[in-house]
């Protein structure tokens, strides 16, 4: 019929009267190709936007209205505004449908056309629940029982009203009936709870202009297009086995080889940097995680214990920081040996609901590029400057660092989800306030979005469709040391904690390759692409010429194929437009006979004859630099 939202209902957070009672929302959103920008009308979030929000939350009671116009039997819960749009949750015993939609569309722009005022009014709770029993709405009533006074209902005329804390337009007027749509259909358990009664929440769009609207629909069709689960089956990249599982991909060989290949990068860099590797198990002890406070604070996440009981237990490890403390406890450190940095590719395993997978973006099994500094108090401040140019190099040679935003991720003083002392707290992120500073790094602080043992320093990154993700992390810790009891021995002789610092510029290896597929379309740079050039034969006769040429290229370092299938000249080509390789090598009798190759990409289109050494050296310098193949002279 339609998935099932597992997660709780998205976006409630966003009315004030009714945050208190959902968690906080997830949202998932995907990359485009930011060298080569896609807007051309600049869309506004809601965030940015006090008029939009009006409008989407006006739009969402105006659904509802159209709804149980057309479908009296229908019940409302909650339709909130969201980024983009608006939804409203429907308890309604028949599917919608698309032509439902249609319908309920066409008696929304009805009633935007008659002007209705949108009235506030303000009524005791008893006044309320009066009301809404004479509806024979019973989920409006649990929804009041959870609000705070003064209670406030929103009418569309005389004919409609729901609970509401706002903010609504003046009246019906004030919306365009011809910029707004109506996108789809969802499911979602009431409260987020797959206990509770399934809803049908239906989703629109909702903008101030027809021009924007417009724009809009332009960048999600080009989002379609770049999708990077669609992409990855047409490339080859990864696929997913119900045999296996939701959630958990499997790599094919050319997706292997992007893994590997950004890996491969970051090591060869850290390495440089003075970062050491290790490797550490996929399961640990329950205790180990039981001192680390995750255990306490995330169980619900984890995969099922194996064993009798929690004192001889095993998980899956969700996270590789305890591993690491434990390499860096199993000596007794001094001062010369710091900072220590340990580093590694550590597959980590959470068990997210079957509602909140998606693609590669979210998985149960993923890759971190995880890596934590032990470091002492004077080393601090460095050493972190030195974390955040490592993400800015890494964003730069991915080509996403066009557009960026820190984010200060501080605790929520009121929430109890956070361990160790004030002091801590405020020592952590007052290093990180120092780092930007410094830096003079734009930046903006998310109260609450700290990790439970520390607070970070997030890049949130936006792309070409002017979505939003964040990538590069990095964290300053007080409270592990502590809880692990971490020592060095201090230049004086004397006992002293290091400080850890946790760091991952890619974040998720999937995720972050479920970005870059997008964020390309498919397109990869020469370094980055699987397959890096294709040599294409004319004829079997020269076949032979191929394969050495080929065999010559990979003695280089550089991923070359032949395409051995024999087509005619027309159809190799098209066949490796359509693979999106990056340089195409056309193999004919004049190349043979001059040592060449008829070289085209897929950035500058043909090129011409080019000796076969040229070729290699052109590939070796685009591949080495992380540029493109040069039409002049190399480099």
């Amino acid at each position: 019929m339609f998935p099932i939202a597992r997660s709780p209902l998205v976006a409630i957070a966003q009315c004030p009267k009714f945050a208190h009672m959902f968690h906080p929302p997830v949202i998932m959103v995907r990359a485009a190709d930011a060298s080569q920008p896609l807007e051309s009308i600049h869309l506004p979030r809601t965030s940015e936007s006090e008029t939009l929000k009006r409008i989407r939350h006006t739009f969402s009671h105006v659904m509802a209205m159209a709804v149980q116009r057309l479908f009296p039997k229908a019940q409302v819960t909650i339709g909130p505004w969201i980024d983009y749009g608006f939804y409203y949750d429907f308890d309604h015993p028949e599917p919608f449908t698309e032509k439902d939609l249609k319908a309920i569309k066409k008696e929304m722009i009805k009633i935007i056309n008659k002007g209705l005022p949108v009235v506030r009014e303000e009524v005791s709770r008893e006044e309320a629940k009066r009301r809404i029993e004479a509806l024979g709405e019973p989920y409006k009533l649990e929804i009041l029982e959870g609000l705070i006074e003064p209670i406030t209902l929103y009418h569309l005329g005389d004919e409609w009203w729901d609970l509401c804390a706002g903010p609504h337009v003046m009246t019906t007027k004030d919306l365009h009936p011809k910029a707004f749509d109506l996108e789809s259909v969802a499911g979602a358990y009431w409260r987020g709870d797959s206990n509770r009664a399934q809803l049908q929440r239906i989703y629109g769009t909702a903008w101030e202009t027809p021009e924007q609207l417009a724009e809009y629909q332009r960048r999600r069709e080009e989002a379609k297009r770049r999708d990077h689960r669609k992409l990855g089956r047409e490339l080859d990249l990864f696929v997913f086995s119900d045999e296996v599982g939701p959630g958990l991909p499997l790599w094919t060989p050319k997706g292997t080889i992007l893994r590997s290949t950004l890996e491969d990068y970051l090591k060869k860099v850290q390495v440089q940097r003075g970062y050491q590797p290790v490797v550490t198990p996929h399961v640990g002890r329950v205790e180990l995680f039981k001192i680390s406070g995750h255990w306490q604070k995330y169980q619900a996440d984890l995969f099922p214990m194996m064993g009798e009981s929690e004192d001889d237990g095993f998980v899956l490890k969700a996270m590789n920081c305890p591993f690491h403390v434990q390499i860096y406890k199993s000596a007794l450190r001094s001062y010369r040996e710091l900072p220590m940095r340990l580093a590694e590719f550590g597959t980590v395993y959470r068990y997210e609901q079957s509602g909140e997978l998606g693609g590669l973006t979210r998985v149960r099994g993923f890759t971190q590029d995880d890596a934590h500094l032990f470091v002492t108090p004077e080393q601090l401040d460095d050493e972190f400057l030195k974390v955040v140019d490592l993400i800015q190099h890494v964003l730069k040679v991915l080509k996403l660092d066009g557009s960026f935003r820190a984010r200060l991720s501080f605790r929520d003083p009121e929430s109890d989800k956070y361990i160790g002392s004030d002091e801590a707290w405020q020592k952590a992120e007052n290093a990180i306030r120092r780092a930007v500073e410094t830096l003079g790094m734009e930046h903006f602080e998310g109260i609450g979005e700290a990790a439970f043992y520390g607070p970070k320093l997030d890049f949130i990154v936006r792309d070409a469709l002017e979505r939003e993700w964040q990538l590069g992390t990095v964290q300053v810790d007080y409270n592990l040391p502590e809880r692990f009891q971490l020592e060095y021995v201090a230049e004086d002789g004397s006992r002293q904690r290091p400080i850890m610092i946790h760091r991952a510029p890619f974040g998720s290896l999937e995720r972050l390759i479920g970005i870059l597929i997008e964020q390309y379309a498919g397109d990869f740079p020469i370094w980055l692409a699987p397959v890096q050039i294709r040599l294409l034969p004319v004829t079997s006769e020269q076949l032979g010429f191929a394969e050495q040429v080929a065999t010559q290229l990979r003695s280089q370092g550089v991923r070359a194929e032949v395409d051995l299938s024999g087509d005619r000249l027309g159809k190799l080509i098209r066949n490796a437009e359509k693979s999106k390789i990056p340089v195409m090598a056309v193999v004919g009798a004049k190349e043979v006979e001059a040592n060449a190759l008829n070289i085209r990409t897929r950035t500058s289109g043909e090129m011409g004859s080019i000796a076969v050494d040229e070729v290699v050296a052109r590939m070796t310098a685009a591949i080495a630099t992380y540029g493109e193949f040069k039409g002049t002279d190399v480099g």
